[in-house]
């Protein structure tokens, strides 16, 4: 038991300090259980009971005896006070109590401190008390079903006052809490049916947060994994990842919703759906509740290489009437392949409002300095002086693998599709093919599921088409040969649109040789392209741009435009599109310039009325940019315009 305070008598505060002689009784909180009591101890009791042998008195709601007969100097009534002396705890459980009578005494108050069952002990039928953090407050037509994290795992606890009716209304999200009652077996997970729910007062609340917090964050620790390949370059990166992986496991532990957005291509889905996946299991794995993953990740593909406002609208609305109707905290954001940039700020500041953390993955030209004070986690190749040709698809691998270890056999082939997709030049690339091919994969077959991948993309537009995907990429698919033909299917249908597409645009590129010796190609596609299909204006200036590329064996630059976007890709001429974007803002007065991307592929968007001096303006920067064999296009699906 625990004393609270001490008083006299006279039931006035007063200290009890040193030396005082008075004897003490004991003042038991209602809850007090037979573990708070000691034979030879005073108590206050009430008389609950009068019998021709004696008295039966409480000394809390849970502990009662008898004061015989010969004990009693007086008689008694029900609800009359008196002191008393636990003479004897018998071997079935009785209690024999002896009054007590004293002029002057010191009285201190015991609360009960009942033992804390961990979650992961609990097994029904059990009567159990566990404390922890609220995680989710989900209120039904019957009772409140409460989710509770402790340093072990996580549980449903339900609490009836009325049907439909709040149990409970002072307990909020993420306040730490007791809870006592049965342990029930509940759809086949197990179910708390609580008896009492108390919210703990500041310095217990804070020490155990303090506790769960360690807890957590060692539970969170990612396992060590070994980077499938040998690659110094990607090396710098992966303290960033465990770090991450780190905060996305205990994001999962504290049984908070996650929500995956990702850039809709190839290199987008080989990151995303990895981490998907491996998140998916390890939820399935600290949550005994089988629709956990459903309603604690969902995965989103956004068109625009940036963070749109119309997304964030989109994830905001999501999220708070999530947090309404079914009581979960606000998820973590995870941006992939997506987010590094200025661009990405105005979503970012918007979620802010909600304190709604933010991590991303991506290999874009970054701007650290607006960024980075928004995020909880930044993981970027330029961040270390290396550069886009690290895919997000292959840091993502490694990321899920920290989170899920045992996927490993199942994404060996992903960071060669991924690397193919976004057409990367790393020195790497040679090694991740191999490991692929020992799994099966040729680079043609690797290509192949790039394309599908891409064309999917394009048609699945604001759905995650998970089932289609996972197939496609042949990760979390458990039919092979389903996947073989839905790749040689979508992949021939792709092949068959950008034939369509080059034959409609190739004879409108219009091509001059700039200063530099480059030779400069340009298209109106909104004049020569066919709108609205495959491939998109992005990818049909990329296919443009490689045809052009293979021509000529020397530097190229190829710009695809419409009446307010343009879409840039270049080979072998060193530009900074990322600065020359930022120039143009400041220079073409009224143009609206914005956009980005990689050093030498990106896209802008300006003033239609504009687009005129937007463009020579753009092909001056490009003339007088020097040349450089070593630098090439790398993404051809890097913007869905």
């Amino acid at each position: 038991m625990t004393a609270e305070n001490a008083g006299d008598s006279g039931g006035e505060s007063a200290p009890n300090s040193e030396g005082d002689s008075r004897p003490v009784v004991y003042d038991l909180a209602p809850n007090c259980t037979l573990e708070d009591v000691e034979a030879g101890e005073r108590y206050h009791a009430v008389v609950n009971g009068v019998v021709e042998y004696g008295i039966f008195v409480d000394v809390s709601d849970e502990v009662s005896g008898l004061v015989h007969e010969s004990n009693l100097n007086r008689s008694y009534e029900v609800g009359d006070r008196l002191t008393v002396t636990l003479e004897e705890i018998k071997e079935n459980g009785d209690l024999a109590f002896d009054a007590f009578e004293e002029s002057t005494y010191q009285t201190v108050a015991v609360d009960h401190e009942p033992d804390i069952t961990p979650v992961e002990e609990l097994s029904a039928g059990d009567t159990v008390h566990v404390q922890g953090q609220v995680a989710q407050i989900k209120q039904t037509g019957g009772p409140t079903l409460f989710r509770l994290v402790d340093e072990t795992g996580i549980v449903s606890a339900a609490a009836f006052q009325e049907a439909g009716v709040r149990a409970f209304p002072a307990v909020s999200v993420e306040d730490v809490v007791r809870v006592g009652g049965t342990v029930e077996s509940h759809d086949g997970s197990l179910q708390i049916e609580v008896d009492s729910l108390t919210r703990l007062d500041d310095e217990t609340s804070a020490e155990a947060r303090q506790r769960l917090d360690a807890a957590l964050d060692e539970r969170a620790a990612p396992p060590s994994v070994e980077p499938l390949v040998e690659w110094p370059a990607f090396e710098k990166l992966r303290s960033d990842l465990e770090a991450l992986a780190r905060l996305l496991r205990r994001t999962v532990l504290e049984g908070r919703p996650i929500r995956v957005r990702h850039h809709a291509d190839g290199d987008g889905m080989c990151a995303s759906v990895p981490v998907q996946l491996a998140l998916e299991n390890f939820i399935e794995s600290v949550h005994d509740d089988e629709d956990a993953p459903r309603h604690l990740i969902k995965r989103l593909p956004s068109k625009a290489p940036f963070y749109e406002m119309e997304d964030v609208t989109r994830d905001l609305n999501f999220a708070l009437e999530g947090r309404a109707r079914h009581g979960q905290r606000l998820p973590l954001l995870l941006m992939l392949d997506n987010g590094s940039t200025e661009e990405d700020v105005p979503a970012y500041e918007n979620l802010a409002h909600y304190d709604m953390p933010i991590a991303v993955v991506d290999h874009h030209h970054p701007d650290p300095d607006a960024v980075d004070d928004l995020l909880d986690a930044h993981v970027n190749p330029y961040l270390y002086d290396e550069d886009y040709r690290i895919t997000t698809g292959m840091m993502c691998v490694e990321l899920a693998r920290m989170i899920d270890p045992d996927l490993t056999d199942n994404l060996r082939h992903v960071p060669a599709v991924a690397g193919l997709a976004d057409r990367s030049k790393a020195e790497a690339m040679e090694q991740y093919i191999a490991l692929a091919e020992a799994e099966g994969y040729d680079r043609e077959r690797l290509l192949d599921v790039g394309e599908a991948l891409d064309y999917a993309a394009h048609w699945l537009r604001y759905s995650d088409g998970q089932s289609l995907v996972n197939d496609v990429l042949n990760v979390g698919c458990d039919d092979d040969a389903r996947h073989r033909e839905l790749v040689e299917f979508l992949a021939t249908r792709a092949e068959r649109d950008v034939e369509r597409q080059m034959d409609a645009a190739a004879p409108h590129l219009e091509h001059e040789r700039l200063d530099s010796d480059a030779h400069l190609y340009t298209v109106d596609l909104d004049e020569w392209a066919h709108r609205f299909t495959y491939p998109a204006p992005g990818k049909t200036t990329g296919k443009l741009h490689d045809r052009k590329v293979r021509e000529h064996g020397e530097p190229v630059i190829t710009i695809g435009y419409g009446p307010d976007f343009a879409v840039l890709r270049s080979d072998g001429v060193r530009l900074d599109i990322p600065r020359m974007v930022a120039e143009l803002n400041e220079e073409v007065v009224g143009g609206g310039v914005s956009g980005g991307g990689h050093l030498v592929v990106g896209s802008i968007k300006f003033v239609k009325g504009m687009r005129e001096s937007v463009i020579d303006s753009l092909v001056e920067k490009m003339a007088e940019a020097e040349l450089d064999e070593e630098l090439s296009s790398q993404a051809i699906v890097d913007t869905e315009i």
